[in-house]
């Protein structure tokens, strides 16, 4: 199980950092991504960290800004959000084990959790 926290209101320009605590068993040896999903949208890709903790890839959207991080200890993953812009206004949805090549699309992982608002303002 997967449990996202650390949504909230920013202002534009602000940072945030959410949280996916993973229970139930260890997570360490899973790729865990964030994806994001704003109202009347599809969800889409912000980025993920291979089970190794070295490999990363971005949408280019958050690129320079987001910064996806993991501490195996805790069996927890992040993802630190810089330069809030409005468009980054969205629901966001940590997960783990991408199954296959493509690690960039929700169908690919195994494991969800519930979603955490993120609101910026301008």
């Amino acid at each position: 199980q997967l449990q996202a926290s650390g949504g909230g209101l920013q202002l534009e320009g602000g940072s945030l950092r959410l949280s996916c605590k993973a229970s139930g068993h260890s997570f360490r040896s899973y790729t865990m991504a964030w994806f994001r999903q704003a109202p009347g949208k599809e969800r889409e890709f912000v980025g993920f960290l291979k089970w190794g903790g070295q490999s990363t890839d971005y949408a280019d959207s958050v690129k320079g800004r987001f910064t996806i991080s993991r501490d195996n200890a805790k069996n927890t993953g992040y993802l630190q959000m810089n330069s809030l812009k409005p468009e980054d206004t969205a629901v966001y949805y940590c997960a783990a084990q991408c199954v296959g090549t493509n690690c960039r699309i929700p169908g690919a992982y195994g494991y969800w959790g519930q979603g955490t608002k993120v609101t910026v303002s301008s």
